[in-house]
């Protein structure tokens, strides 16, 4: 979602595309379901003139953020995306001109070693984007079975040994619980390839913190509601930073479900609720990617609700 910044949160991965994408109109509604440090919403609240945006995030500290935009036409709900609809009809909205959702982790929460996303530092393994969410890291290493950590691993991760790794977790809990991401990183080194320990520690540390989070679940769960959410014309903008999440997105937007299943009617015109924007996804520039390292996964897609 971003990097750090003196004194801020985090810098905002392609928000002119964003911007550009979302085709904001002054007098519109829209929503950012990942408010994070406020980086796009403020990009998008300086072009509303009468219109309004509505911000969810999960994370206490994304809403100490929101108090910067007091006096803004914003609205800060501190919430799952997953209730966007509730507490937009809640607040009289039924439908939307745009939607955005910037998927992963803020650089907050990654450069927080307490929040336990990091593989960089020595904290507690936590990796809760709602730190009210009963169900940690700790928890999903400590409990899950062999077979159900090596799923998880090969299919949030794309691991390779994920078998191998799961065994060796199992193996080391035995002794004692397995509480710090210093800990899980001492397990899975031996099993990274030489030249790539970071890379294979990364995809280690994704797998765990897609499954505590539920990710894919609420990201498949957002693309079927944002058909309720946006109006005809309306657009939904969506960044994903890893090919599992933006291969659902990519199959939504082509086919209107995230199996990627061609679905046609009677005249052989295909049935989808979106139209891409463009085939390919939007990329940072090199010049973004060298000031923002952290970007050059981020993959942005735009479509246009069918009217």
């Amino acid at each position: 979602m971003g990097t750090t910044i003196s004194g801020g949160y985090h810098i905002p991965v392609m928000v002119d595309e964003v911007v550009q994408g979302l085709a904001i109109v002054p007098t519109g509604r829209y929503a950012d379901l990942t408010f994070g440090g406020g980086g796009h919403a403020k990009r998008i609240v300086e072009l509303l003139s009468s219109g309004h945006l509505f911000a969810f995030d999960q994370d206490p500290e994304a809403a100490k953020m929101a108090q910067c935009f007091i006096g803004k036409p914003l609205t800060f709900i501190r919430a799952s995306f997953r209730f966007a609809k509730e507490f937009l009809n809640f607040y009289g909205v039924e439908q939307l001109d745009g939607l955005l959702a910037d998927l992963g982790t803020s650089s907050y929460q990654i450069d927080t070693p307490a929040r336990g996303f990091s593989t960089r530092f020595n904290g507690t393994l936590d990796m809760r984007m709602d730190p009210n969410n009963p169900h940690s890291a700790q928890q999903v290493v400590n409990t899950y079975t062999v077979e159900a950590l090596a799923h998880l691993l090969h299919y949030y991760g794309e691991v390779d040994r994920s078998v191998a790794i799961a065994k060796a977790i199992v193996k080391a809990r035995g002794g004692a619980p397995i509480v710090t991401t210093g800990q899980l990183k001492a397990i899975i080194e031996p099993f990274a390839p030489k030249l790539k320990v970071n890379q294979y520690l990364a995809k280690v540390f994704q797998a765990f913190r897609i499954e505590v989070n539920n990710e894919l679940v609420a990201l498949e769960e957002l693309l079927k509601r944002s058909v309720e959410l946006i109006k005809p014309k309306g657009r939904l903008a969506i960044i994903a930073y890893h090919s599992l999440e933006d291969r659902l997105v990519k199959n939504f937007f082509n086919t209107g479900n995230v199996l990627g299943k061609v679905q046609q009617d009677v005249y052989g015109n295909l049935l989808r609720p979106f139209l891409p924007l463009q085939k390919k996804p939007f990329i940072p520039s090199a010049e973004e990617v060298h000031h923002n390292n952290r970007a050059r996964s981020a993959r942005l897609r735009v479509a246009v609700r069918v009217a």
